[in-house]
């Protein structure tokens, strides 16, 4: 795989703005709240890795001069920048590039060249059906989740979390909330049909997938599952469902229900009132459990500069995960980089109010949150933990990863920089 030479991408970021702050000419007081992001900062660097730091120092540049409205200097900025990114390059020049390209976008919406109204017809669709989009570029997100380690840890240590919840009941009710691919559902499945001493009677998936424009996708998933079902002999009865709402969900007498979240919720952040009546409606179902799996970002900050540089960081690292885990030329790298990392920055970045359909909070957050709604934290097991931990030891690059504690959360990331959270949630029995 290609690599960055001796620094890793979230290095050559801390250098720039180790750089950025020294050379800023403003010097402004809010500029100094940038050093926590500096971190441990390399104080030399490789001569090779010079234009990487130059760049990135650019691109800030660039986002200062958008953010203080000094519009003419701003396109100057952006023009080189533009001159140096790529989407073909290595890490650094790729990252610029999408951070660039949203930049671009915020700097015509602010002067008035466009507006959020003559948005091409493709730009609308994703802003209103981001998971549609997405699932016209379904093998590259399968390709490029396979290959990162990050998403595959909290995906397994999830799963075992869900099986250990539901370890002596007979009749199973899973509410699935990923329905992108489905591709989890076979380790739930054959979890449960190798289960010792009370194999379950009956295991049924609801997967709630918010719109019905998609029945082809979903009759792809569940003749899949099928499928497999029979090839492990699944020795109890299977069924999997489609919801578009949450209110319609019923149970039969003697299920226990259980819920898996992978990257959900927060899509629901941003629409009003949509979560916490959500949450509502689970509550009144009453699982067992809620397993979630959350994207470790806050890019609901108040300021864009703030914003900018906790959205730099996130995908700085996997951009750099990206490098060191996949070929350049992959073609599903360079889609899942389009299409999944670039409308993202696009989206956090550019957009403003009502338009902004991408939000994400820290563990914090959530916890804040689920209180609210009478959700108890719970602890993972050490099953969990070693599952992850196995997980890890099966990647070349597993030594980049990080997996850390944050109460009771398993918090994993790359190279330092925090990229997802894992949390186990029960409601709590008045």
């Amino acid at each position: 795989m290609a690599g960055l030479g001796e620094l890793s991408l979230v290095d050559i970021i801390r250098a720039a703005i180790t750089r950025y702050l020294q050379f800023s000419p403003h010097r402004r007081s809010d500029l100094f709240r940038l050093d926590h992001f500096c971190g441990n900062s390399p104080t030399g660097f490789p001569e090779g890795e010079i234009k990487g730091v130059e760049l990135v120092h650019l691109l800030l540049l660039s986002a200062e001069k958008i953010g203080s409205q000094q519009f003419d200097r701003a396109s100057i900025f952006l023009d080189h920048v533009d001159k140096y990114s790529s989407t073909t390059g290595n890490a650094v020049q790729r990252l610029v590039h999408y951070f660039s390209k949203a930049l671009r976008e915020r700097f015509n919406l602010e002067t008035g060249r466009i507006t959020s109204k003559g948005l091409k017809s493709e730009e609308v669709m994703l802003l209103l059906h981001p998971e549609e989009v997405m699932a016209s570029a379904k093998q590259a997100l399968i390709a490029c989740y396979q290959k990162v380690p990050f998403y595959q840890v909290t995906v397994f240590a999830g799963i075992q979390a869900v099986i250990e919840n539901v370890s002596s009941a007979k009749k199973i009710h899973i509410i699935d909330l990923a329905t992108r691919t489905g591709s989890h559902c076979p380790a739930i499945m054959q979890a449960l049909a190798t289960r010792q001493g009370c194999p379950p009677e009956l295991l049924k998936i609801t997967m709630v997938v918010g719109t019905t424009s998609s029945k082809q996708k979903f009759e792809e998933i569940e003749n899949r599952l099928a499928s497999f079902a029979e090839t492990i002999n699944l020795p109890f009865p299977f069924n999997i469902s489609f919801l578009t709402d949450i209110k319609d969900f019923e149970t039969n007498e003697g299920e226990v229900v259980a819920v898996y979240s992978p990257v959900h919720l927060s899509h629901m952040i941003r629409k009003p009132n949509c979560l916490e009546t959500f949450l509502t409606e689970l509550r009144k179902i009453n699982p067992c459990v809620m397993v979630v799996i959350e994207v470790e970002s806050n890019d609901n900050l108040q300021t864009f500069e703030d914003r900018f540089f906790g959205t730099l960081f996130h995908f700085g690292a996997l951009f750099d995960c990206l490098e060191v885990c996949m070929n350049r030329c992959h073609a599903n790298r360079m889609t899942f980089e389009e299409m999944y990392a670039g409308q993202h920055i696009r989206n956090i970045i550019a957009s403003e109010g009502e338009e902004r359909i991408f939000g994400h909070m820290k563990i914090d957050g959530w916890r804040d949150l689920f209180n609210r709604f009478g959700l108890v934290e719970a602890e993972l097991s050490s099953w969990s933990l070693f599952q992850a931990e196995l997980i890890l030891r099966s990647f070349a690059c597993g030594s980049s990863c990080t997996i850390d504690r944050n109460g009771e959360c398993l918090i994993i990331g790359w190279k330092g920089i925090p990229h997802l959270s894992l949390s186990v949630w029960k409601f709590h029995r008045e």
